[in-house]
């Protein structure tokens, strides 16, 4: 699956003029699309399987463990999760591959995920670890639900949601215990808050680094169109690094989560204090249903 890199990429971080913005914008659009519905995208996620100790098995029979799609064989032979390490054995057989060429045992590398998988039967499984749980993320481009997608809608385009924030820095940097779906606690980094206005009113919200490289700020929010018209978990907003004490809060760029997508992600959630109390009718509308 992707990385946010195309999201930061995609950053604005100066424009001319309402036409230039516009453009930027759209391109922004276009590129996330292309993410979400890319072979390997979150729409062309199909399972999540947590494994427990010793041998998982794996294929497509009802009795598996890990279960694949229909047109894969009945078993293709068996994850076996041991000291935290994950490990497999394929089946006599089975045709299997990593990195396009064939293999009969496989040794995952937890710290690459994606980038240490195999294949068999044109899905692809990688192992993920969310705390003390270890599993596997199923990945097939024949996914129902990426053949079917039909796009992503938005509220209309608004200035006034374009707002330049001032972020506050922290003296340190704190750590943040941010939910998940899991029910889990996150500890991510927090290097301060940021201060605006909506319609004169004042707001607060604390951004924190999504990885160690510290490349943007990650917003994870919420407001009162979750109730209706946004995705009812909350959103998410990439933004440039502050410049000069001030961050460029777009808020026609919040996205949906990818938990919006598939019911196998594992998303962060709004903190408390990132839960708002006002309408911010801009970015992504909730997927219809």
């Amino acid at each position: 699956m992707k990385a946010p890199c195309l999201l930061l990429a995609a950053l604005v971080v100066a424009v001319s003029g309402p036409a230039d913005y516009r453009a930027a914008l759209e391109k922004y659009r276009h590129d996330r699309l292309e993410e979400l519905t890319a072979p390997n995208g979150w729409l062309a996620v199909r399972g999540l399987f947590w494994l427990h100790d010793g041998a998982n098995s794996a294929g497509s029979d009802p009795s598996s463990e890990i279960r694949l799609p229909s047109r894969a064989p009945k078993r293709i032979g068996v994850f076996t999760l041991a000291s935290g390490a994950v490990t497999f054995t394929a089946d006599p057989g089975a045709e299997v591959t990593a990195a396009g060429k064939p293999v009969t045992t496989f040794a995952f590398d937890g710290r690459r995920e994606e980038g240490s998988a195999i294949t068999a039967a044109g899905v692809t499984l990688f192992t993920i670890r969310r705390g003390d749980k270890i599993g596997l993320r199923m990945l097939d481009p024949e996914s129902p639900r990426r053949r079917s997608f039909a796009g992503l809608t938005y509220f209309p385009v608004r200035s006034a949601y374009r707002v330049q924030a001032t972020f506050v820095p922290y003296e340190h940097a704190k750590q943040v215990p941010v939910p998940t779906v899991l029910g889990q606690l996150v500890s991510m980094e927090s290097p301060g808050y940021v201060e605006f206005k909506i319609k004169g009113r004042p707001y607060r919200l604390e951004p924190v680094y999504e990885t160690s490289r510290h490349e943007d700020l990650f917003f994870i929010f919420k407001d009162l169109t979750s109730r209706t018209e946004t995705y009812e978990a909350g959103r998410f907003l990439h933004t440039p690094l502050p410049q000069n004490g001030t961050v460029d809060l777009d808020f026609n760029r919040a996205y949906n989560p990818p938990c919006a997508f598939t019911e196998f992600a594992t998303c962060p959630l709004p903190i408390k204090e990132n839960q708002l109390n006002v309408r911010i009718p801009a970015g992504e509308l909730r997927l219809p249903h």
